[in-house]
C-alpha cells in the first residue's frame, strides 16, 4: 500500500535532461537506504525497454527484475520538477514516483496511481504544489474496490421466498469477509424490494467492511412472491459512493429486461450477464502469463493492440470481478491489477469481433513484449456468453458516425450513457381517492423540483422552458383527464401517463415539427411525476468530464447538467430546432442529436470525439485521430480566448472589407449580454417571446416597455425587430388557428398577422415609439411577394404620419425576411420598395430542399451550403445592391465557420448570430481577404451538392 510521508517527497528539483532526472531519483533512493547504488543502472535499463511515463505529467521509473537484488527495502521517493523534464518519449514530466520494489509491490502502487490519471488539472497542481503535504494529497488515495465475483454468488439456492434468498446472499458476503453479522441482522429485519422484471433488492450499510454485491438465484424457476416473479435477488453492501459501480451494473441488467435468463445460470454465466455480455457478445478467455502480471509495460502493449482493432474491446478478470473495462484505456487495464495465472475475459461485438479478440488474446499469450512461460493446460478456450438478450449493433470504432449538428464545438471525453428510465407499476387500483391523493402529492413534488431547477437554471432559455413545464403541471385539463381515468379504475401512474400520452399525441397529430417537440416537453414533465410516483431516479453522473448520451435530453435534464463536467451532448432523437439543441447552444455545449439508436449501445467510459459543427461522433478513436482532435481542441480554445480579447474590434475582413456582426435574440433581457460579447447591434429580435408570455395580446404600454429594455442596452446600436411570427406551428392560446395539414405552408408569419391588422398595428406603433432617438429596423417574416409587403406598408406609412416625429424613431427602415424561394426569385421587385433584406437561412433551406430540418432522418441533409440555397442568396444580394439596399443573414449559416467566407463573398453586409458566437464570427472574418471570400463563393456555386461544397471549401 502506497503511503507517503514528508520525507518521501522532494520538492523543487531541476534537471536538464531525463537522464539527469533519473540519476537524481536513484540518488534519492540510495540516500533513503532503500537501494544500493547499482540500482541506478536498473532504472536506466528499464527506461531503455520502454517509457515509464504514465500520464498527467507523472513517470514511474523502477528497476528491471535483474536489479531487484539491489533493493534493500520496498519504498518510493517522489521528486517534483516544477519546470518540467522532457522525457525520452516527448512527454513533459513534472513528477517522478521512483519505485524500489523487491517483488510485485509496485503493481499495487500503480493501481493506486491510476486514479490520478483520470483527473483533469492534476499535472498543473503537481507542478505548482508548494508543500510535500499537497503532493501527498494529490498522489495518495485509498482505493476501495467494490466486490462482485464468484465468491459473492449463490446460484440455484432452494429458497421459498425473496427473504430466504436475501439471507443466503448476505451469508455469502459474510463468508467473503465483506460484511459482519450486523449486516445479516439488518438484511433479516427488512423485506426485499421488488425492482421489476423478476429482480429483487436487499441492501444495508451496517457492518460493511468492503462494498459488495451478493447475488442469489432460486432453484425453483416458477418462484413467486406477492404476485411477482423471483428470478434473482441482489444483496448490496453499501459504503459511501464506492458501491456505485455495482449499482450501474445492476441498472444495466434491469435495462436488458431478460432476467429470466439468470435462472439456472452457472456462476460464470451469471458473471458474464452482470458484465453486460449479451447473446451478440463474443468472448475470449486468456491467461496472464507475465511473471509480474499486467504492470505498466505489458499493460501498455495490450492497450496498443486493442486500439489497433477496428472495434472496441473490453476486458475483465474472470475470477476477480464482473466489472469490464475498456482494453484501450491504460489506466483501466493497470487498475485491474491482474497477476500471473489469472484469467482475463475479453469481449467485443460486431463483424470483426472474432478476429479482433483473437489478435488481443494472441498478444497476451505471447507475453506482451516480455518473455513468458505457459501454465500447464494451455491458454484456455473461446467461450461465448449465453443469454437471449438482443443488442443494438454498436458504432464501429474509430469511424465517424453522422447525426445532426445541433450546437457547435468539439468535445473529447469518455461517454456517460443514461438509458431511458423504466417504470414498473400496476395498471389498475381499487381505491380511487387514495390514488388521486398520491397523484396530487406527486404533482406538488414535481412542481417543487421544477421550481428549484428554475431558480438554479443556467441561462435564460433553460429557465424559460422549465417555467413552461411548471405551467404544464398546473394544466387543469391534464389533471382532469388523469383523475377521470383513476376514477374509472386506473392507478395513479397509469391514469397520469394516459393523460400525458393523449395530450402529446394530439399535438403530434398536427403534423408539425415544433409542436412535436413540445410533445416531447409534455412527456418530460410526465416522466418527472411518474418518477416521483414510482420512486425512480436517474443514476449519478461520474465526477470527471464526460459526454452525456441519452435517448433525448429535455430541459430538466439540461438544468441538472454540471457544465463544468459535461463536455458534449449526444442523443438518439431530436432535430436542430429541438429544445435539447436550443438549450445546448444557449449553454455553449457542443451537441449532436438524432444520431440513432446505436449510440445507446456505447459502453460507459469509452472515449469519444464529438464534433458539433459537422454533426459527427467517433467512438474509440485511434491514437492518431485522438491526437489530431486534441490539437484541434487546443487550437479552438486558443481561438476562443483570442476572439474574446478582440471582441470589441470592428468586424471586417483582413483587408478591411466591412461586415457588421449582430446578435440574434429571443428576449430583450439578453441585449446587454450581447453588447458585452461585442455585438454591433441586434440583427434579429424574435418578438414572439412577449406575446407568448401573456394570456392575451400585450397592450401598447407593455410592448413599449419591453422593447425599450433592449434599445437602452444597445446604446445607439441598431435594432432589427421581427414582427410577430406565429402560426399553426407556434400557436398563441388567444389567437386560435384552424388545424392545418401542413402548418409550414399555412397561416403563419405575416400572413397570419394580416388577418388581425389591429394587433400588427399595435406592435408597429410600440416599436416606433420605443425606439425614439435610436436606429430601428422592422422586419416582416414569411413574405412571399410584394403584395404582402405593400399591405403592411400602408399601416406603417399611416403610423409615421400619425405619431409626431418627437415621439417616435426617425432613423427607421422597413424590410423583409427572405425565407421563401419565391421572395428570393422576386428579389428585384421587392428590392425596389423595401429598405433591406435579411435572409433566414433555416427556413429558406428547408423550403428550397423540401426537407423538414427537424426530421430525424433527413435533417442532416438540410444544409444551408447547398448550392441551390446559395444561388438564391446570390440573387437576393444582387437585387438589393442594385437598389442600394443592404442584406443580412440571420440563420444558423451565419455562424458556420466554413460558410462565413462564402456569405461574405456573395456580398452579404451583415451576419446576425447567437450572442455566444459573436467573438468567434468576428475573429473568423479577420482570417481572410475579401478577394479570398469571393473566390470561395464562386467555388461553392460551381458545386452540385452541399457535401461537395463543404469538401471543396475544406480542401481549398
Amino acid at each position: 500500500m502506497l503511503t507517503l510521508g514528508p520525507d518521501d517527497i522532494l520538492l523543487g528539483r531541476h534537471a536538464d535532461s531525463w537522464q539527469t532526472a533519473l540519476d537524481s531519483a536513484a540518488e534519492a533512493l540510495v540516500e533513503a537506504g532503500l537501494v544500493e547504488a547499482e540500482y541506478r543502472d536498473g532504472l536506466h535499463a528499464r527506461e531503455a525497454q520502454s517509457s515509464t511515463f504514465l500520464g498527467n505529467a507523472i513517470a514511474i521509473p523502477h528497476g528491471t527484475p535483474e536489479s531487484r537484488q539491489f533493493v534493500k527495502q520496498t519504498g518510493v521517493r517522489v521528486l517534483q520538477f516544477p519546470q518540467g523534464v522532457k522525457w525520452h518519449d516527448g512527454q513533459l514530466v513534472h513528477v517522478l514516483v521512483t519505485i524500489a520494489a523487491q517483488n510485485d509491490e509496485h503493481l499495487d502502487i500503480l493501481r493506486q496511481l491510476t486514479h490520478v490519471l483520470d483527473r483533469e488539472g492534476v499535472s498543473e497542481q503537481l507542478a505548482n504544489a508548494s508543500s510535500a503535504a499537497d503532493v501527498a494529497r494529490l498522489l495518495s488515495k485509498t482505493v476501495v474496490e467494490p466486490r462482485l465475483d464468484a465468491d459473492t454468488l449463490c446460484v440455484n439456492f432452494p429458497a421459498r421466498d425473496p427473504q430466504e434468498l436475501a439471507l443466503a446472499a448476505a451469508a455469502r458476503l459474510r463468508q467473503s469477509g465483506c460484511v459482519d453479522n450486523s449486516f445479516i441482522t439488518a438484511i433479516a429485519s427488512a423485506q426485499p424490494t421488488w425492482l421489476g422484471k423478476g429482480l429483487w433488492l436487499a441492501s444495508s450499510s451496517q457492518g460493511v467492511n468492503q462494498p459488495a454485491l451478493g447475488v442469489a438465484t432460486p432453484a425453483e424457476q416458477a418462484l413467486q412472491s406477492d404476485g411477482h416473479s423471483v428470478h434473482a435477488l441482489f444483496c448490496l453492501a453499501t459504503q459511501g459512493d464506492a458501491h456505485r459501480p455495482l449499482l450501474e451494473q445492476l441498472m444495466a441488467l434491469l435495462d436488458t429486461g431478460a432476467s429470466d435468463t439468470l435462472l439456472k445460470s452457472s456462476s460464470a454465466q451469471l458473471l458474464a450477464q452482470l458484465a453486460g455480455e449479451t447473446a451478440s457478445t463474443q468472448t475470449r478467455r486468456v491467461r496472464v502469463l507475465n511473471p509480474h502480471g499486467l504492470h505498466a509495460r505489458p499493460a501498455k502493449q495490450l492497450v496498443q493492440v486493442a486500439r489497433a482493432q477496428s472495434i472496441a474491446i473490453n476486458v475483465r478478470l474472470e475470477e476477480g470481478s464482473a466489472t469490464p473495462v475498456s482494453a484501450a484505456s491504460l489506466t483501466k487495464v493497470i487498475g485491474l491489477g491482474a497477476r500471473r495465472g489469472q484469467w482475463l475475459v475479453l469481449s467485443a461485438e460486431g463483424e470483426q469481433a472474432s478476429s479482433s479478440l483473437e489478435a488481443v488474446a494472441e498478444a497476451v499469450e505471447s507475453g506482451l513484449g516480455e518473455k513468458v512461460t505457459p501454465f500447464d493446460g494451455g491458454f484456455g478456450s473461446t467461450q461465448e456468453a449465453s443469454t437471449s438478450t438482443p443488442a443494438v449493433e454498436p458504432l464501429a470504432a474509430d469511424t465517424p458516425h453522422t447525426g445532426v449538428a445541433a450546437s457547435p464545438g468539439l468535445a473529447i471525453a469518455p461517454v456517460f450513457v443514461i438509458r431511458p428510465m423504466q417504470f414498473e407499476y400496476a395498471e389498475h387500483a381499487s381505491d380511487a381517492e387514495h390514488e388521486i391523493k398520491r397523484l396530487d402529492s406527486a404533482l406538488k413534488e414535481g412542481a417543487a423540483q421544477l421550481h428549484t431547477l428554475v431558480h438554479n437554471a443556467p441561462g435564460g432559455e433553460v429557465a424559460d422552458i422549465l417555467s413552461m413545464h411548471e405551467e404544464m403541471l398546473d394544466d387543469p385539463e391534464l389533471h382532469h383527464a388523469a383523475t377521470d381515468a383513476i376514477r374509472e379504475g386506473r392507478s395513479a401512474e397509469a391514469g397520469w401517463w394516459d393523460a400525458i400520452e393523449t395530450a402529446a399525441h394530439a399535438q403530434e397529430m398536427l403534423a408539425d415539427r415544433l409542436l412535436a417537440e413540445r410533445a416531447a416537453d409534455l412527456r418530460d414533465v410526465g416522466r418527472r411525476v411518474l418518477g416521483v410516483l414510482c420512486d425512480v431516479t436517474l443514476p449519478e453522473p461520474p465526477d470527471h468530464p464526460y459526454i452525456l448520451v441519452m435517448d433525448d435530453i429535455g430541459p430538466s435534464d439540461v438544468a441538472r447538467l454540471d457544465t463544468s463536467r459535461v463536455r458534449g451532448l449526444l442523443t438518439v432523437r431530436g432535430g436542430a430546432t429541438a429544445h435539447s439543441a436550443i438549450l445546448a447552444r444557449a449553454l455553449g455545449i457542443p451537441a449532436v442529436v438524432g444520431a440513432g439508436q446505436a449510440v445507446m449501445a456505447l459502453n460507459n467510459a469509452s472515449m469519444m470525439i464529438l464534433d458539433g459543427d459537422r454533426g459527427r461522433v467517433t467512438t474509440q478513436p485511434s491514437e492518431e485521430r485522438l491526437q489530431r482532435a486534441e490539437q484541434q481542441l487546443l487550437d479552438q480554445q486558443q481561438r476562443e480566448a483570442d476572439a474574446w480579447e478582440s471582441r470589441f474590434e470592428i468586424a471586417q475582413t483582413r483587408d478591411g472589407h466591412r461586415v457588421e456582426v449582430a446578435a440574434n435574440l429571443g428576449n430583450t433581457a439578453h441585449a446587454a449580454d450581447a453588447v458585452e460579447r461585442g455585438a454591433e447591434g441586434v440583427g434579429l429580435l424574435r418578438t414572439e417571446f412577449l406575446f407568448m408570455a401573456y394570456a392575451s395580446a400585450p397592450d401598447l404600454a407593455t410592448q413599449i416597455g419591453e422593447y425599450r429594455q433592449a434599445i437602452e442596452a444597445l446604446e445607439g446600436r441598431p435594432l432589427v425587430a421581427r414582427t410577430l411570427d406565429v402560426g399553426g406551428d407556434k400557436p398563441l392560446p388567444y389567437w386560435p388557428v384552424p388545424q392545418e395539414d401542413n402548418p409550414f405552408l399555412g397561416l403563419r408569419g405575416i400572413r397570419l398577422a394580416l388577418t388581425q391588422p389591429e394587433v400588427l398595428e399595435t406592435q408597429l406603433r410600440a416599436l416606433l415609439m420605443a425606439s425614439k432617438d435610436s436606429p430601428l429596423r422592422i422586419m416582416l417574416p414569411m413574405v412571399k411577394d410584394i403584395a404582402e409587403f405593400r399591405a403592411v406598408k400602408v399601416i406603417y406609412d399611416r403610423l409615421l404620419q400619425e405619431i409626431p416625429t418627437s415621439q417616435r424613431a426617425t432613423d427607421v427602415q422597413l424590410g423583409v425576411m427572405i425565407e421563401i424561394p419565391s421572395s428570393a426569385l422576386l428579389a428585384p421587385s421587392l428590392a425596389a420598395e423595401v429598405d433591406f433584406f435579411s435572409v433566414g437561412t433555416n427556413d429558406l433551406t428547408q423550403y428550397t430542399l423540401a426537407i423538414d430540418r427537424g426530421h430525424p432522418e433527413l435533417s442532416a441533409q438540410a444544409d444551408g451550403l447547398h448550392p441551390a440555397v446559395l444561388r438564391l442568396i446570390q440573387m437576393t444580394v444582387a437585387a438589393a445592391h442594385t437598389q442600394g439596399k443592404w442584406v443580412g443573414v440571420c440563420g444558423e449559416l451565419a455562424s458556420d465557420a466554413v460558410a462565413i467566407p462564402v456569405l461574405v463573398g456573395l456580398g452579404v453586409d451583415e451576419l446576425s448570430v447567437s450572442a455566444r458566437q459573436i467573438p468567434l464570427v468576428k475573429a473568423r472574418l479577420r482570417e481572410f481577404d475579401f478577394a479570398d471570400a469571393q473566390a470561395s463563393a464562386q467555388l461553392a456555386l460551381s458545386q452540385a451538392t452541399s457535401d461537395e461544397v463543404r469538401d471543396a471549401l475544406e480542401t481549398r
